[in-house]
């Protein structure tokens, strides 16, 4: 990394008291990309909330740089892009460089990682700041030297002037850190010389996870730690009739019995002797469950019986009469986040601070939800997040953590370990709601939509903690807290109309969102939340009206859009699948579809190719091939990593899943009765093609590919066994039963 430094016209620096401040004007010569989204009116992404620049980046008189982030690393890669943004502007090496995430004691606070907002938020905050330091640095650089900067050079944190005289970042700070408001005007580097950012660098969390290290807060182990096991209720409404702790209590290595109301608990010195304890206690227990739930026998019955509130979201232009009209209702069902690892965290209280090693989504939201349960101040409390095995979106983690910090309160001085269980995770986790889609559209003469009707109908998809009651052991106590209700995610993000707005040209639409506040089951967001079952409903219908349009699908898309970036991600993919060239086979079939996810993040497009089985109705994806717009790209490969991996999660939420209960509880409570995709029906063939746009602000991605994937998989399923299914999931029963 070895660049000339350019010249300011002016610069003013002043070093007081370990303080710096500074002034200066930009040399014409310098260029401003706008890479990262810049935000008018305020500073970009997460600065606004945190503006210092040594929450960001901290340098040690040893040349030892440090980099925060109140983001974490959830498996997608976020550690390595925001290493490689920072290192780029720094003109670091990036393996010299140490990221620090999500603590509440050391990160800024960005609140949850969640709606692919990390690098928008945080990506773009590190990139500005960075910039800012270097600016700085080498200002100072400079005044040492009493050159001009054009004369000095910058590799890997240390200047270079003529002579041989250098001097590192480290020794320019002389042990002081950079305690400045960011303005978020120092000059980005010209993509055109970029050495790390733009480049496929090696995943720095990949290593531990496929070596066996500790990767995961399931393999943490801290000195004199004990294990503890929840005993559950068999549902919510269960109520506790008798239980005898007494023998659970003298078996080997049981420390302590907890109860609190129905919160039932063990803690004993070693994982085994927990597991057994907790056996014994459940045994011991027993319980009245009441029939208190609908039962998933008709999804789309019971989520329209439900109470909901009228919305209305977009209301453009006037009903529109004549021509052919359309309608299709479509339907998703209650899903499972089927985290691979079940929940784990740890938490330790010594001398009245509490220590919580979690894999939250929002360690700073989740302070304050464990601060009110166990009625402490929230400065007591410490969250540092620690990855999980396995998680998009709120599944388990935080109340796991709760287990773990009432338990802690149980039992101070020695750290105390709660391991959910495979059926308590498939059982207990907030799940993605079940949702029902009403779509209506005239076609005009002209072959284009004239009118469209669409409604959607779907509880909260948002109740992470912030709050006690939001935590699943809080509602078990003696003196149990009421979930808060279950409120709407304003527009233009979402919840459940996430992507209900189509993002094509309608000069006459109506949308609404019928809000339901109450579910019968413990809801919240699964990944992309509300989009998936969205676009799956828009593109879906998009298919059948183009076939009454007697159009061909992507043409038929195309007529309707108007933004360049659109419609270069529809047409790369169409090109790439091969999308004119090609001719179905028997029980062959392809499929396409669009979306912007959220309208505002990247856009995708995907096309694919199926094979449905007659007699069976089993489904193997051939062939997806997905092209994509996320603005400037940071890492090619993490891009397409989480392009890759949000179709195949999808294509199994599409093919397969489906939670399901009776009257009293959940049924599925294991990998049998909750299957997941398995390698047969994995793409035997997938290709991601990424449209980069330098300068543009980084656009979200880990949610892009769910919706289109969902769609595209059923046109395709649709064409090849010659029947529309529009109730997901589309597995081997419900594609039998449609022949």
């Amino acid at each position: 990394m070895n660049a000339p430094l350019p010249n300011p016209q002016r610069r003013r620096l002043l070093l007081a008291g370990g303080s710096l401040t500074l002034a200066f004007a930009m040399h014409p010569a310098w260029t401003q990309e706008g890479g990262g989204g810049e935000e008018k009116g305020g500073l970009p992404g997460s600065l606004e909330k945190e503006p210092w620049l040594d929450a960001w980046i901290r340098i040690e008189a040893n040349n030892a740089v440090t980099i925060f982030t109140g983001k974490a690393e959830l498996g997608q890669g976020i550690k390595t892009a925001l290493l490689q943004v920072a290192a780029e502007e720094l003109q670091v090496n990036p393996g010299r460089i140490r990221l620090v995430t999500a603590d509440t004691a050391r990160t800024p606070n960005e609140g949850y990682t969640a709606g692919s907002h990390s690098m928008q938020d945080s990506g773009t905050a590190l990139r500005h700041a960075a910039a800012q330091v270097r600016f700085i640095l080498a200002g100072m650089a400079a005044q040492r030297f009493q050159l001009a900067d054009s004369a000095l050079t910058l590799r890997d944190g240390v200047f270079e002037a003529p002579g041989g005289r250098r001097v590192t970042y480290g020794e320019l700070l002389a042990g002081r850190q950079l305690h400045l408001r960011a303005d978020g005007k120092a000059p980005l580097r010209a993509r055109a010389v970029h050495t790390v950012s733009g480049k496929s660098l090696r995943r720095t969390d990949i290593p531990a996870k496929v070596s066996g290290g500790s990767a995961y807060v399931q393999d943490l182990r801290l000195p004199g730690m004990v294990h503890a096991r929840v005993v559950r209720p068999p549902s919510q409404a269960a109520q506790l009739v008798a239980v005898d702790t007494a023998p659970v209590a003298r078996l080997p290595g049981v420390l302590k019995v907890v109860r609190d109301g129905r919160y039932l608990a063990v803690i004993a010195d070693g994982e085994y002797r927990a597991v057994k304890a907790a056996t014994a206690l459940a045994r011991a227990t027993r319980w009245d469950v009441p029939a208190s739930l609908p039962g998933t026998a008709n999804v789309p019955a019971d989520v329209r019986a439900r109470p909901a509130e009228a919305i209305p979201i977009l209301e453009r232009g006037t009903v529109q009469a004549g021509g052919r009209t359309l309608s299709a209702t479509y339907t998703r069902p209650w899903q499972l986040h089927a985290s691979v690892g079940p929940s784990c965290a740890v938490a330790q209280l010594v001398d009245g601070q509490y220590t919580v090693w979690t894999h939250s989504q929002g360690v700073y939201p989740l302070r304050e939800a464990l601060a009110e349960l166990l009625g402490v101040d929230k400065e007591t409390i410490r969250c540092i997040h620690v990855e999980g095995s396995g998680c998009y979106g709120h599944n388990a983690a935080d109340d796991v953590a709760a287990d773990a910090a009432l338990l802690a309160r149980s039992y101070p001085g020695r750290p105390v370990r709660v391991q959910w269980m495979r059926e308590e995770e498939h059982a207990w986790e907030p799940i993605g709601p079940a949702m029902l889609v009403e779509a209506r559209a005239t076609l005009g003469a002209d072959g284009r939509i004239a009118d469209w009707h669409y409604a959607v109908t779907s509880p909260s998809h948002n109740n992470r903690p912030g709050k006690a009651g939001n935590l699943l052991a809080a509602t078990h106590l003696a003196k149990p807290f009421t979930p808060p209700p279950g409120k709407p995610i304003p527009q233009p993000e979402g919840g459940g109309d996430r992507n209900a707005v189509p993002y094509y040209v309608l000069p006459n639409a109506r949308v609404v969102h019928r809000f339901q506040q109450h579910a019968p089951l413990r809801t919240s967001a699964l990944r992309s939340l509300g989009a998936y079952c969205n676009v799956f409903a828009i593109e879906s219908f998009m298919d059948e009206l183009a076939q009454a349009a007697n159009a061909d699908p992507v043409t038929f898309r195309l007529r309707h859009l108007d933004d360049p970036r659109a419609i270069d991600v529809v047409k790369r993919a169409a090109e790439k699948f091969g999308w004119n060239a090609y001719r179905p086979g028997p029980r062959r079939g392809r499929g396409f579809a669009f979306a912007r996810y959220k309208n505002l993040a990247a856009y995708c497009a995907i096309a694919l190719e199926v094979e449905v089985a007659r007699e069976t109705g089993f489904v193997r994806i051939l062939r997806a091939v997905a092209a994509v717009d996320c603005g400037e790209v940071v890492n090619p490969d993490g891009v397409r990593n989480q392009i890759e991996g949000g179709i195949i999660q999808s294509a199994s939420w599409t093919l397969l899943e489906q939670v399901r209960f009776d009257e009293r509880q959940v049924q599925t409570v294991d990998w049998a009765s909750y299957p997941i995709l398995r390698f047969n029906q994995v793409p035997q063939q997938l290709e991601v093609h990424l449209i980069d746009r330098p300068g543009e602000p980084y656009l979200g991605t880990g949610e892009a590919s769910q919706g289109p994937a969902a769609a595209a998989l059923a046109n395709a399923v649709a064409q090849a066994a010659g029947v529309r299914v529009r109730d997901l999931p589309l597995d081997r029963a419900r594609m039998r039963a449609a022949k």
